[in-house]
């Protein structure tokens, strides 16, 4: 299955029940792209990789043609006060230095704003979006690009709710499609327009629970998803966002088995 797409088709670093190393180690010739899902707390247990496991990582990249994404942790939180905003950035910085030798293909982030779909809500559309921007500066100079940083969509949001912050602050997408399905969206209106500013696309079923095997998507919503990505020849990383092994494995058999035949060009 290896460079067998003209996209990068990976998963995430939670498949086999082991830390990310065997993970990685597992994965390395099966696939092109690891997402490392990386969650860090100020107190306790966290999974930061160290220079001994980042040295490892890269040389598994090295000898299988292997990339990463970062998925930063998901409680980063720039709405709050200064004290908050400061430990967010502090999170955010030390898992941007720890990862960097990676080279990691995106920096998937979550950008929060719920507090905008309540009826009462006390900060504006502009307040909000004047407050996404300033939090991604300094991302956005530690990874030496904007273009690293893949803002996701999430639940039941607006479908255009971070069009504008994307745009104003140079960041790419990551699209991911099971939070489309979710919402009762269908993605390929979504994908038609938003594709070509897309570094990063997570794809998952739903079955007693999100983030289930492909098999659990039916054929009618699939398809065409998959129609769309070879039409417009999407060449970032699909992340089949499940974290065991029988997922994992028959949302490979998925891909192998319907996404369209690659075209050569004449």
């Amino acid at each position: 299955m290896k460079t067998r797409f003209p996209f990068r088709l990976g998963t995430t670093s939670y498949i086999i029940p082991d830390e990310i190393l065997p993970n990685v180690r597992y994965l390395a010739p099966l696939i092109d792209d690891v997402e490392l899902v990386l969650f860090e707390v100020d107190d306790g247990y966290n999974n930061l990789p160290d220079l001994a496991v980042i040295r490892e990582l890269k040389l598994l990249a090295g000898d299988h043609d292997l990339s990463y994404t970062v998925h930063m942790p998901v409680d980063l939180n720039f709405l709050g006060g200064q004290e908050a905003l400061r430990q967010s950035l502090d999170k955010a910085k030390r898992t941007i230095g720890h990862t960097l030798e990676l080279n990691a293909w995106a920096y998937v982030l979550h950008l929060d704003g719920k507090e905008l779909l309540k009826p009462d809500a006390a900060l504006s559309k502009a307040e909000w979006q004047e407050k996404a921007l300033r939090f991604l500066e300094p991302l956005s100079n530690w990874l030496g690009s904007a273009g690293l940083v893949a803002v996701e969509n999430l639940e039941h949001y607006p479908l255009d709710f971070w069009d504008e912050v994307i745009r104003l602050s140079g960041a790419r997408r990551c699209i991911d499609l099971g939070h489309l399905w979710l919402d009762g969206h269908d993605p390929v209106p979504y994908l038609a327009r938003r594709l070509p500013e897309t570094r990063v696309i997570h794809i998952h079923g739903i079955d007693q629970r999100d983030h289930s095997s492909l098999r659990h998507v039916p054929g009618r919503q699939l398809l065409p998803v998959f129609n769309e990505l070879a039409r417009q020849n999407y060449q970032g990383v699909i992340t089949m966002e499940v974290f065991n092994q029988e997922d994992f494995l028959s949302s490979r058999d998925v891909f192998r088995d319907h996404f369209p035949p690659i075209q050569e060009k004449s």
